[in-house]
């Protein structure tokens, strides 16, 4: 619902200027506390635990900024609303969990609110964002707060000295991470790896091992699909393409730090913008993190680009991998199909639908103005918030990024690499189904991190896959899943 906006004196341009017209009012929030749970960051709880002063000052209402491990939030989010504790307000947290909040009734439909907040600039909101992480089943629930899918970054100044260009497919990947490993990239006399991706169980690797697989598994458009086939459900876990992608996976391994297996994604993010790396798979906060004065090692030396693609895709009929065609990958270029992938889908601002009137109104007030350009545009720019860009404003003006620090050649390369990306009618969606945090985090992230370990080979770790996944859809019911799948990307 809309709002009124009182604001007296010069709290009314100061609110106007961080965009909270139409969304607040002065003090219409006194006394009123907002329990918000987002995971252990620093990322993504910094902006809100620094926002959270100025729009206490602003409307009256306490924001408690809460905080766990990212291998608890799903689970903590769930059982805190689906057992009637109620403890949490409001979450932060990847929208393809929406789906399990959702269907019991567990979240807040925004829709009215957020088509009467002329604050959120909607509009402005990439269409990938406010179509896809914002809404299900037509209807919205989260606000977002940040744009999320993976990149590949290296080191310009390293490719120069190797004579290697941007890595097109993950075979140039692995010969650019091949070449560079060993040599010493930052000048303090040791040797320095050719490849940094986190690998470590209950973090990101499920994600990254999606990123090198999408090119292989998903050519004809996101309505394709990238994780299972939209005539039978059937898992495209077990096939020579997604051999393909294990093999280049495991592969970066031998090019990467002795305890890659056991990193994280700011153990890598750390290892990069200290020069120790020559290539890593992440989200868009390396951009901003590169620039750090700081912390950084690789200013103006680090370029983005589009994920690597593959000259070969799956043929679902056979489970064989094909040469592309124009028929077969319709958006290759070059011939080289690519399959960006949006990981996590951008985190994103939810509301329990059991939590006091009062406080759904603030907390929504808060996301709005978490959201709004006047503060988004900011913060994306800085590395330490975890968010990206999302807004189209961002990517119209390179104004906030050359202030970050950003050179105008380094924010043409980054905003480029993820316009790219946005624009890519390849985008692989990530998993939105019921239960996609046990395919995922559970099934998926067990077995790659088995394989990593060495505890299994590239046969078994794809059969487990298979069968965990398999399991879990006739446990739910395969034609209920088979529904939501095609209906989460589109599929007719």
């Amino acid at each position: 619902m809309a709002i009124r906006f009182l604001f007296a004196g010069p709290l009314i341009a100061g609110a106007a200027a961080m965009g909270l017209a139409g969304s607040a009012w002065a003090g219409e929030f006194d006394g009123v506390t907002v329990n918000v749970i987002t995971f252990t960051g620093p990322q993504i709880a910094e902006p809100m635990q620094r926002r959270a002063p100025e729009f206490e000052k602003l409307t009256g209402a306490h924001i408690n900024v809460i905080t766990v491990p990212f291998s608890d939030l799903y689970q903590k989010i769930l059982t805190d609303w689906s057992t009637g504790t109620n403890s949490l307000d409001a979450g932060v947290f990847a929208p393809q969990w929406m789906v399990d909040y959702v269907t019991p009734g567990l979240m807040e439909d925004l829709s009215s609110r957020v088509e009467a907040d002329p604050a959120l600039k909607l509009d402005d909101i990439g269409g990938f964002f406010r179509d896809f992480s914002m809404k299900f089943a037509g209807k919205t629930y989260t606000i977002t707060l940040d744009g999320d899918f993976q990149m590949v970054y290296y080191r310009t100044d390293v490719a120069k000295e190797l004579g290697l260009g941007a890595p097109e497919t993950w075979d140039d990947y692995i010969a650019f991470a091949k070449a560079a490993n060993g040599k010493d990239m930052n000048g303090d006399g040791k040797p320095d790896f050719g490849s940094c991706i986190a690998k470590k169980r209950n973090a990101q690797s499920y994600w990254m091992v999606t990123s090198v697989a999408g090119a292989f598994l998903q050519s004809m458009g996101t309505s394709q699909g990238a994780f299972f086939d939209v005539r039978d459900m059937k898992p495209l876990v077990n096939n020579d393409a997604f051999a393909a992608a294990l093999a280049i996976y495991s592969e970066t391994t031998k090019y990467g730090p002795p305890d890659e297996i056991n990193l994280d994604v700011g153990d890598t993010r750390n290892l990069f913008t200290s020069g120790q790396c020559a290539l890593t798979v992440d989200w868009g906060d390396i951009g901003t993190l590169a620039i750090d004065p700081e912390k950084s090692k690789v200013i103006d030396k680090v370029g983005a680009v589009i994920l690597p693609g593959s000259a070969k895709v799956l043929d679902r009929d056979t489970g064989k991998l094909v040469d592309c065609t124009a028929e077969i990958c319709p958006y290759a270029i070059d011939g080289v199909n690519h399959a960006p992938f949006a990981a996590f889908g951008g985190w994103s601002g939810g509301i329990n639908a059991k939590a006091a009137p009062k406080v759904k109104d603030a907390a929504y007030a808060f996301f709005s103005y978490m959201s709004a350009p006047e503060q988004s545009n900011v913060d994306v720019t800085i590395g330490i918030t975890g968010f990206n860009p999302y807004r189209l404003s961002q990517f119209q003006s390179l104004d906030n990024w050359t202030k970050a620090g950003m050179s105008e050649a380094a924010a043409k390369d980054y905003l480029g690499a993820i316009e790219a990306s946005l624009n890519s009618p390849n985008m692989v969606l990530d998993l939105r189904i019921p239960n996609n945090q046990k395919y995922q985090q559970i099934v998926l992230d067990t077995a790659i991190a088995r394989m990593l370990a060495g505890e299994i080979d590239i046969p078994t770790t794809m059969k487990t896959i298979e069968d965990g996944w398999n399991e879990i859809t006739d446990e739910v019911g395969r034609d209920k899943q088979l529904a939501a799948y095609k209906a989460t990307i589109g599929a007719n």
